[in-house]
Formats: C-alpha cells, sequence, structure tokens
C-alpha cells in the first residue's frame, strides 16, 4: 500500500540583492502596522540551515540508515554533512532569529560550523 503524498508549498516574497561581497535577502513582508519591512538574512546561513533541517528530515523518516549512506546517497562529504546536522541543535529562537535576519552579531555561518553548545542557553 502506498501513503499519499501530501506537499505544501510556501511562497515568500522576497528580493536578492547584489552588494559588495554578498548577496542580502530582503524579505518584503509587512509589519504589524501594515507597513512595508525589510529583512536582511545572511543568504548562506539560511541556506545551510534548510539543508541541515532537510537532512534531519531523510534520517528521521529513514530514507537513510545513517549519516555515512545519506553523504553516499546525496553526494557530499560525510564530515560535511555531519556539522550541517549541528545546525539542527540550535535553539528555536536562535534560528527563527537567523531566518528573519536578527541573529545577535558575530552569529554567521562559518562560526556555527566551527561548532556550538548543545545546551540552548548557552548558544545564546
Amino acid at each position: 500500500m502506498t501513503m499519499p503524498v501530501s506537499h505544501v508549498t510556501v511562497r515568500v516574497p522576497l528580493t536578492i540583492r547584489r552588494r559588495p561581497g554578498r548577496k542580502t535577502l530582503v524579505s518584503l513582508g509587512f509589519g504589524a502596522d501594515g507597513g512595508r519591512i525589510a529583512t536582511k538574512a545572511d543568504p548562506a546561513l539560511v541556506k545551510a540551515l534548510a539543508r541541515a533541517f532537510r537532512y534531519q528530515k531523510l534520517l528521521d523518516e529513514g530514507r537513510y540508515a545513517s549519516i555515512s549512506d545519506m553523504a553516499a546517497g546525496e553526494k557530499i562529504e560525510r564530515g560535511y554533512l555531519g556539522t550541517l546536522l549541528r545546525l539542527t541543535l540550535l535553539a528555536p529562537d536562535l534560528v527563527e532569529a537567523i531566518l528573519n535576519g536578527r541573529q545577535p552579531e558575530g552569529v554567521t555561518l562559518p562560526r556555527l560550523l566551527e561548532g556550538v553548545p548543545v545546551v540552548w542557553g548557552e548558544q545564546r
């Protein structure tokens, strides 16, 4: 028996602005007062988080038995995959801040890939 597949499509109006040395995502959302607000999220950090949570979901669903199997299946280096998966251990409010472009100063992808404490309180 095949399980029905459901899909969810999320559309987020945004633009990518090119700045010297980097690209910046600017959300075209609206604030509580109805005025337009611009959010600047680090595209590399957002992309890494999205990949990390996707890979974690694949593991949780049992599509891959181990990180090694996934690395081979996804054609990426095992060490990098393990490092990326650690991003799923970030505190939910920190993930939200990153996605909204409001992460604390110094929270960058290279710094997060170096390693973060597992305890959420220590991450802040």
